[in-house]
């Protein structure tokens, strides 16, 4: 079977093949190339990490303030020392690199994984009490299995069409086409209206039994990032660094700051998702075609509000429930975490999650208790306080993670994976793991090695 993964691969071959050699000009062959990068986010540290290692010279250059982009952890409760993921949250079972690095920093993996609870049209269904119709889950498992034999010219012609009209077409019937518009939209950020056909069957013809929803890092996922910048070492690695411009001329980039600071080096590794990279000002400007493909793909808006409750009325560790109403989905983020407080995050996608934002607490406290209620009765009075993290205004990213749209997998993603000049480009939204951080590592960790071997 073609997978994701093969597609990727072949368009890089095809793309280095039709671009100028990096460091081509009026260079010693035997010197370790200079690497600035752009965003230290899981590409950028992967790819510094992997470059240093091979004793290149490497300067990483953050926008924010703290290092780990869009993963990012946060303690809710500093008394039991509750921490939440208001980023990334799953470490998947066939995530091969991330669990690597765990294992080689020496974090632990603990289990992440959830029973799903339902309420639709006002009824609460309890764990193991809901299911998709016998015929559904028949149907899909034969979808899954045809997919071992589909064709590339097979993908592309999916690609041409959403998820939506997929499972309409196989004659999903009203209730599952509902809830898998629930559930899987969790996954994407947006309505599966919106989603390549083909980016998502290949999303679950390609994971792990729980769609990768498996692990996550003891002590939060942030704490990766902080391994891998402190073996990398905080004076090559330069907070507060907004890039406004990049040059790249004879075989040398030059990147400028808005804090007026700047760096020379032989090669570029961009990390950053797509709405940064187009506030750069290029010279010279990038290709038109990649241009295209930037304002092309969009980012999922997701909201994870973190609610804190005073005691764990849920009762099962391994507590999630997907809903109907405004509170969407909700998840148990303080699993494995002793004490007796407890945080639910009330995970929210596209419109949703964009009207929830702007909201005052008082308003997200009658969505939670309204959403809650059917299964747990009236709980506002367990709520201690809310943390609220809206992806979709993020002055970086405007957006958790990038949203393959109809007709863009096999056309805007191999141009926007292009190197140009002496710039390479990785993050999320180049991966085959796209939109998890294991697809941030490998992208970077590509990157790394097309420069340094």
């Amino acid at each position: 079977m073609t997978t994701r993964r093969d597609f990727l691969k072949q368009s890089a071959v095809i793309a280095a093949g039709t671009m100028v050699l990096p460091n081509s000009f009026n260079i010693n062959l035997n010197a370790k190339p200079r690497v600035i990068i752009i965003g230290a986010g899981f590409a950028g540290l992967a790819a510094a990490y992997r470059l240093m290692k091979k004793g290149c010279q490497v300067t990483i250059l953050e926008a924010r303030n703290r290092i780990g982009g869009r993963v990012f952890s946060h303690v809710i409760d500093k008394n039991e020392k509750l921490v939440v993921e208001l980023g990334a949250e799953w470490v998947g079972a066939s995530h091969e690199r991330m669990i690597s690095l765990c294992s080689e920093f020496g974090l632990e993996l603990i289990n992440n994984q959830f029973n799903t609870h339902l309420t639709y049209a006002g009824e609460y269904s309890p764990r193991g009490r809901w299911d998709y119709s016998s015929a559904w889950k028949l149907k899909f498992d034969t979808i899954l299995e045809d997919y071992k034999k589909f064709t590339v010219e097979d993908k592309k012609k999916l690609d041409k069409i959403d998820w939506w009209r997929f499972l309409v077409n196989n004659r999903i019937s009203e209730r599952d086409l509902q809830i898998r518009e629930l559930l899987d939209s969790t996954d994407f950020g947006e309505s599966i209206r919106h989603v390549s056909a083909y980016a998502a069957l290949a999303e679950y013809a390609e994971s792990s039994e729980r769609n990768e929803m498996d692990y996550k890092i003891k002590g939060g996922n942030s704490r990766l990032a902080e391994k891998m910048a402190d073996w990398i070492g905080s004076e090559s690695i330069k907070l507060k660094h907004k890039v406004t411009e990049v040059s790249q001329t004879d075989g040398t980039v030059t990147v400028n700051c808005a804090n007026g600071t700047a760096f020379a080096g032989d090669n570029l590794i961009c990390t950053v998702p797509t709405y940064a990279l187009s506030r750069i000002e290029w010279k010279p400007a990038l290709p038109e075609e990649k241009i295209d493909a930037i304002n092309q793909l969009q980012y999922a808006r997701i909201c994870k509000n973190a609610v804190l409750f005073n005691e764990r009325f849920w009762n099962d560790e391994s507590f999630d429930m997907v809903t109907d109403v405004y509170g969407h989905y909700f998840y148990h983020a303080t699993k494995n975490q002793t004490g007796r407080k407890g945080v639910l995050i009330s995970y929210t996608i596209g419109d949703k999650a964009d009207v929830i934002s702007r909201q005052n607490e008082k308003f997200k406290t009658e969505v939670i208790t309204q959403s809650l209620k059917p299964a747990f009765g009236d709980v506002k009075d367990k709520i201690e306080k809310h943390f609220t993290y809206y992806w979709g205004t993020d002055e970086y990213s405007k957006g958790a993670y990038a949203l393959y749209g109809i007709g863009q997998w096999y056309t805007i993603m191999p141009i926007l994976k292009e190197k140009f000049m002496s710039t390479y480009f990785a993050g999320e939204h180049l991966a085959d793991w796209q939109g998890f951080m294991e697809g941030a590592i490998v992208t970077g960790e590509e990157a790394a090695d097309e420069i340094a071997g």
